[in-house]
């Protein structure tokens, strides 16, 4: 029997403590981190929508069918570029293309994206 051990701190927590640190990292100058803390904070705010829905999210192609879900059901699709700039910070940890200025509003665009994500956790 395998037993699924539940996380110390929830998705919730884990994704606004994420953004909390990503903008402290852009504060630094430090374009890895900030970006990969951002897209951790949009990656944990959609695995509270899985969680609470009972939807599966172990890939990335999880997520992007979650998001395109989400998107028609709740009439935005707005959410789905917005998601997509979380990713393509994911892939700006791995390649540092962004400049600061770059990756700040990149963040600003996640920012929405997670208010979007508390909202259709709300309903």
């Amino acid at each position: 029997m395998v037993v699924k051990q539940q996380p110390i701190e929830s998705h919730e927590v884990h994704s606004q403590r994420l953004m909390r640190h990503a903008d402290e990292q852009l504060t630094r100058g430090d374009r890895l981190q900030a970006s990969e803390k951002t897209w951790g904070a949009a990656a944990h705010a959609l695995k509270v929508i899985a969680e609470r829905r009972g939807w599966t999210y172990r890939t990335h192609a999880d997520a992007f069918r979650i998001v395109e879900r989400l998107s028609e059901e709740m009439g935005e699709p707005r959410l789905k570029i917005l998601f997509s700039v979380a990713n393509g910070l994911h892939q700006n940890f791995y390649e540092d293309a962004r400049s600061l200025d770059y990756i700040r509003t990149e963040m600003e665009s996640v920012k929405e994206f997670l208010s979007m994500m508390e909202r259709a956790g709300q309903g």
